[in-house]
């Protein structure tokens, strides 16, 4: 088996350019060059807090029974948060990460080693998954299928790769009107505080421009790596449609996102020592109401197409 690629944290000019014409490219170029930061950013971390919200999107969707499932995989990895975390939780016990970006893998095990898990892992095409037929027990992913160019096949591999009755879970994926008003709050809050922060007496609160510039350039291309937002009956269709059953997708985050997205935003645009302990402690517990908020009340008051995110779930025929 021919050895995975290595990381490119500093893509040239040239790739960059050419990766706005080839969004596979795009996604490798993207990830790897977010790699080494993409915990901080997202403030992701290995403890009761992601583990919680982890164990929560699963439990949600798919409930608790089948726990804990002996083998999974997570496609589309990225630094490992959602798999390191179900395993955590007791939810798997053995897993393998996988990723189109060489950087994301590396670091996904890197961060499996260090919680001591048992974890290996490949670079991967979710459309080419180099992986046996009816290897898996579990197929999980948390915000991938937004960034895979042809849907239809990488659910067909799902299938494929699942042993006969096996369980996909995917979350954390964007619905078309909730990327629409996200982003909307997104550009309006890193407009209005790199603009305030311009003022005398904020300046310090402003970022030098150097990292700002990064900021814009790594937005540039995230712009072309999402590839889709979703309706959650369509996404049903896409799955049912690859041959897997009892399939069924909900979604969550509406008041949570709308805090979410500009305080996240906001956390983007300046000093991270600005912020502190007390910051991240109020963004939390305001997201933790707000998505109780979204669950209990809400919920039952509006079209599940107006929330953020959509989760989806279905399993191998047995």
């Amino acid at each position: 088996m021919a050895a995975d690629p290595t990381p490119n944290p500093h893509a040239t000019a040239e790739e960059v350019q050419a990766a706005f014409a080839d969004p596979k490219l795009a996604n490798v170029l993207y990830h790897d060059w977010e790699a080494g930061t993409y915990d901080e950013k997202w403030s992701i971390s290995y403890d009761e807090r992601c583990i919680d919200y982890a164990t929560g999107r699963f439990r949600a969707i798919a409930g608790e029974e089948g726990w804990p499932y002996e083998t999974a995989m997570e496609l589309g990895s990225g630094t490992g948060f959602f798999l390191l975390n179900l395993m955590q939780g007791g939810v798997i016990k053995k897993g393998s990460v996988t990723d189109l970006s060489p950087g994301m893998v590396e670091v996904a095990l890197r961060n499996a080693r260090a919680l001591g898990l048992d974890v290996d892992g490949r670079v991967a095409d979710a459309e080419r998954l180099p992986y046996d037929d009816n290897t898996f027990d579990l197929v999980v992913g948390h915000a991938v299928l937004h960034h895979i160019p042809d849907l239809p096949t990488a659910f067909a591999e799902v299938r494929r790769v699942l042993k006969p009755g096996g369980r996909f879970v995917f979350a954390g994926e964007p619905t078309r009107i909730g990327d629409r008003y996200a982003r909307k709050l997104g550009q309006a809050t890193w407009w209005l505080t790199t603009n305030l922060t311009k003022l005398s007496p904020l300046s310090s609160w402003r970022r030098p421009q150097e990292e700002l510039d990064e900021s814009s350039r790594a937005a540039a291309l995230e712009a072309v790596v999402d590839l889709h937002t979703f309706d959650p009956t369509e996404l049903e269709t896409i799955a049912r449609s690859a041959g897997l059953t009892q399939v069924h997708a909900a979604t969550e985050e509406l008041a949570a996102a709308l805090f979410g997205w500009p305080v996240r935003t906001f956390e983007a645009a300046v000093p991270r020592e600005k912020l502190g302990f007390g910051w991240a402690m109020f963004a939390f517990r305001t997201w933790q109401r707000l998505t109780w908020l979204d669950e209990k009340v809400l919920r039952n008051l509006f079209p599940r197409e107006l929330f953020y995110n959509v989760m989806i779930t279905g399993h191998k025929p047995g």
